[in-house]
């Protein structure tokens, strides 16, 4: 008999479904988020929120940016700023899908070093983020950085 030990809180939270409840509130806007939790204005118009599209590239950013937060972090060279400008490529036909994604971040921290930053990112957009690793194989996503010190 093997000896198994239960997984970790933020672990067992993750094997569960995520479930988001979305209101459509008029014209092209909807409320989407957690039941009985926050929401986000989505608008497919884009003038009261943003449009579903920029919805996954702030997704895409921020789920890479969760994981380069603690692997900098862990290499005890935290940063004190971090900005990130997305752009996204669409193809012309329908569907519009992304075709390329380009994130450029500036990250700012005692220490941080180009290469650094560079692996963090790297590891973070290719072997921990569930948003990059959801969306088509095919997508091109690639990312630069520029390093303030302080």
């Amino acid at each position: 008999m093997t000896d198994v030990k239960a997984g970790t809180a933020a672990q067992k939270a993750a094997t569960k479904p995520s479930r988001i409840h979305v209101k459509w509130v008029g014209g092209h806007r909807f409320e989407a988020g957690r039941p009985n939790g926050p929401t986000a204005r989505i608008d497919g118009d884009g003038e009261t929120g943003q449009s579903p599209p920029e919805t996954l590239l702030s997704a895409l950013a921020t789920c890479i940016s969760y994981d380069v937060v603690d692997i900098l972090a862990k290499q005890r060279t935290p940063m004190t700023q971090l900005e990130i400008d997305i752009v996204g490529e669409r193809v012309d036909t329908i569907p519009r899908r992304y075709k390329h994604i380009t994130l450029h971040f500036r990250i700012a921290g005692q220490g941080i070093e180009k290469a650094q930053a560079l692996r963090a990112i790297e590891l973070a957009a290719t072997k921990y983020c569930s948003v990059r690793d959801s969306l088509r194989s095919d997508l091109v996503v690639d990312w630069t950085v520029d390093i303030r010190a302080e």
